[in-house]
């Protein structure tokens, strides 16, 4: 990103904070929403939504994912930039009263809780990921996350101050005093909650697993973290509702006692179950599959053998 391209997201975001909270709550959330859908519709939408919407349904190709699909999508993408923007002005209980989660999946939550060894919470970029967060923080758990650096400097700041105001721990992924993968492991141990975005590899050591019936990578950090620290391995989805509300599904630990590579392939399958239900709140509008790579990254890839 050029510097005054850059400079320009800083003043956008910090409008966004600043701007949303002001608006009455319709129709901040008609704005986005209806904004996200005119995008969706137009020229056919973001193609590479498509083309990743098209593994989810199983499309034999892009042009035959459904329109209303693909507005759907981006609806669903503008209604989390309109949450992210409006959260720190919603108050903790409010947020966290606004997301429901059976009364079965908190009971398998607090069983493994109680056991001591710390958590895993591993998502995909599904419905409004930082939920997951509110609604721990909200039932009084210490939680930690990492967050990918971004540019310039100050927009970086700006989402780990707004995260942060909610109550998360955040470590940089890079660029920190230390990697995260060691503080992480220090807070399982200490019996806290760690969240993951765990469906795209952003570093050169990912593992490689089957996704919806294509090869990709997905980060080997939540299956290492559980097996190094006996933390359970949990993969958790969020998604939106229809009534303003939204929902968290929290699933069956993973089984790591096959290894890094085994658990995330499982991990990956209980994502592909997830999304598959709820396709138009997966917000992946990036290359994920080696099909879709770039040479660039696949040099990459192959330079680390």
């Amino acid at each position: 990103m050029s510097r005054l391209g850059g400079y320009v997201s800083d003043l956008g975001y910090r409008a966004g904070w600043a701007g949303v909270r002001l608006l009455p709550d319709r129709w901040g959330r008609t704005a986005f929403e209806g904004a996200g859908a005119m995008v969706g519709r137009r020229n056919g939408g973001p193609q590479q939504l498509r083309r990743n919407l098209a593994r989810v349904i199983g499309a034999e190709r892009p042009q035959d994912v459904p329109d209303e699909l693909v507005a759907d999508a981006m609806r669903s993408y503008a209604r989390y930039w309109y949450e992210a923007f409006r959260l720190p002005a919603m108050g903790l209980a409010n947020a966290a009263a606004s997301v429901h989660i059976a009364d079965d999946d908190v009971a398998r939550f607090e069983a493994e809780i109680a056991k001591g060894k710390g958590l895993i919470f591993a998502l995909p970029h599904s419905g409004n990921w930082d939920m997951a967060g509110v609604w721990l923080i909200n039932r009084g758990h210490r939680f930690s996350t990492v967050a990918e650096r971004l540019e310039p400097e100050s927009l970086f700041d700006q989402f780990v101050a707004y995260r942060e105001s909610l109550g998360f721990e955040i470590f940089p992924l890079t660029g920190g005093e230390q990697p995260p993968f060691a503080r992480l492991a220090d807070r399982l141990r200490d019996g806290s909650v760690v969240c993951l975005l765990a469906e795209r590899d952003l570093t050169r050591h990912g593992v490689p697993v089957q996704f919806f019936g294509e090869p990709t990578r997905m980060p080997a950090g939540p299956a290492r973290l559980a097996i190094e620290t006996g933390a359970a391995l949990m993969p958790v989805h969020h998604f939106f509702l229809p009534d303003g509300r939204s929902q968290i599904l929290v699933g069956e630990s993973v089984d790591v006692s096959g290894g890094v590579e085994q658990a995330t392939q499982a991990m990956a399958d209980a994502f592909a179950t997830n999304i598959a239900a709820h396709p138009a709140d997966w917000h992946m509008l990036q290359p994920l599959w080696e099909s879709d790579w770039s040479a660039e990254r696949r040099a990459r890839i192959e330079s680390t053998g």
